[in-house]
């Protein structure tokens, strides 16, 4: 695909475009579920394509073509100049200096996923839903998944680029139901499960069929809960919780693109402002944020981004101050910061946009037993269960499948239907201790949507339990 490339940038020099890159991608896309013991989903699907990015005039234009050949890469190259040259032109875009990247880039794997029979798959995710069973579950799913991506990047600056990323994960459900409540705990994680870069290891590490007893037994256990009373008090939140908090307020509204409100569509645009860099107060000083592609293990780690920018490791919040931005490198001329690094696209047929890579929450110290053992009176979250969070990143509530009450530094009574709300900077600012590196996990999912036509990137945080002091739980009385 290499020549191809080259191919593609070259025809749109030719046509007129002043920069040119080219991505051509070949995927293939596997999940294996089942649901009430039944094999409900069995999808095993490949795409292939070039993309081509040029600026003309100070335009940016982008076109694709699924013909793996020249013709299709001089088709594309031919749209992409026509497509910019009929936009307002005459723009003075810089883009931040990279030395142009020449190299490769592997996930390491044990166990290539795409090697491993079908049936297997099958099989495994049965003995996980039976594992589930308990009389008032009435409802059990499991499911697995693998990818491969294997794409080159060619741009006009000389960069050459190959990279091959390959991902595995899975996830098991139980709903439980009895006189018109009904409940759910999932395992590792909600909304699809946990996923990893790494090869079919990866699955047998998380032990589906060994953790289902537990988690058909709480899903039961809820329907006796009592729901979470409302009131303001000590949360401490578990570390799969806190990777969608930092995720939906930290994540998005650090896109620079959001911050310059030249992407809105899907998700929004910032509460933050350009020279908010470096000044604004975000948490307290136990609110440590890092970009960081380079993560073993995460859906965001890659030698380099789509736009050819070598990964890296950036500070976004320092003892709650914001020191910057996710970026590409038009936004970091812009701004005056960064080189970029943050630019991805979904697959060959779209144009990149900047995207979260891993976004971690720094571990302190301790462990999540004292963490709890500081709370007099509190709750403690476990398992994302529903978000909402208002298009400036600013007003949120969020849900979480299961909660226990604290009472003098113990674990009490299990709770149902537990929500929390908040404002970002000051739901950050009641930040009180964030655990320890033993407590940190990485979470890695595959929903996080924006753009126009949508795009959903694989992302990953690492997070540790942390505990927030006067934060509204339910609703104010």
């Amino acid at each position: 695909m290499r020549e191809l490339c080259e191919h593609a940038v070259a025809a749109a020099l030719g046509a007129g475009a002043s920069y040119a890159d080219a991505r051509g991608v070949v995927r293939r896309a596997q999940v294996v579920g089942t649901r009430n013991q039944r094999v409900e989903r069995l999808d095993d699907t490949e795409s292939e394509g070039i993309g081509v990015r040029v600026l003309v005039d100070g335009a940016w234009g982008f076109a694709c073509d699924r013909r793996l050949d020249n013709e299709g890469a001089e088709a594309a190259a031919r749209k992409a100049c026509a497509f910019a040259k009929a936009a307002p032109g005459g723009q003075s875009r810089e883009l931040a200096s990279v030395e142009p990247a020449r190299g490769e880039f592997r996930t390491k794997i044990e166990r290539d996923p795409f090697a491993v029979p079908l049936a297997d798959k099958v099989e495994l995710c049965l003995r996980a839903e039976s594992a589930l069973g308990h009389e008032s579950v009435k409802v059990t799913s499991a499911a697995v998944r693998a990818q491969r991506e294997h794409k080159v990047f060619v741009s006009s600056e000389g960069a050459s680029i190959e990279q091959e990323l390959v991902e595995c994960g899975g996830g098991i459900d139980a709903m439980a139901a009895s006189d018109g409540i009904t409940q759910m705990r999932s395992y590792p994680s909600a909304h699809g499960g946990l996923s990893s870069q790494a090869g079919w290891e990866f699955v047998e590490s998380l032990g589906l069929e060994r953790e289902a007893p537990r988690v058909g037994e709480e899903a039961a256990a809820l329907l006796r809960a009592d729901p979470c009373p409302s009131g303001i008090t000590t949360l401490v939140i578990d570390a799969e919780q806190m990777q969608l908090q930092v995720h939906e307020s930290v994540g998005h509204p650090t896109e620079l693109d959001r911050v310059y409100g030249t992407e809105a569509a899907y998700a929004g645009t910032s509460f933050l402002k350009p020279d908010d860099l470096g000044s604004l107060r975000y948490g307290s000083e136990h609110m440590n944020i890092t970009a960081d592609a380079t993560t073993p293990g995460g859906l965001g780690t890659f030698g380099f981004d789509d736009e050819g920018v070598p990964a890296g490791r950036v500070p976004i919040v320092q003892e709650g101050i914001l020191k910057g931005f996710l970026t590409s490198r038009e936004t970091a001329a812009r701004i005056g910061s960064g080189s970029g690094g943050s630019m991805r696209a979904d697959s060959w047929s779209r144009m990149p946009l900047v995207r979260m890579t891993n976004l971690h929450l720094e571990p302190s110290e301790g462990s999540l037993d004292e963490l709890i053992a500081g709370v007099d009176t509190g709750v403690f979250l476990r398992t994302n269960k529903s978000w909402s969070i208002d298009d400036k990143r600013l007003n949120f509530q969020f849900g979480t499948q299961v909660a226990w009450e604290i009472k003098g530094g113990k674990l009490g009574r299990m709770l149902r239907d537990a929500t929390y709300t908040g404002q970002t900077p000051v739901f950050w600012g009641s930040l009180d201790a964030v655990a320890g590196a033993d407590e940190w996990r990485l979470h890695g999912l595959t929903n996080c949507g924006k753009g126009q036509p949508g795009q959903h990137a694989h992302v990953s945080h690492g997070t540790a339990p942390a505990r927030f002091r006067n934060v509204q739980v339910g609703f104010k009385q």
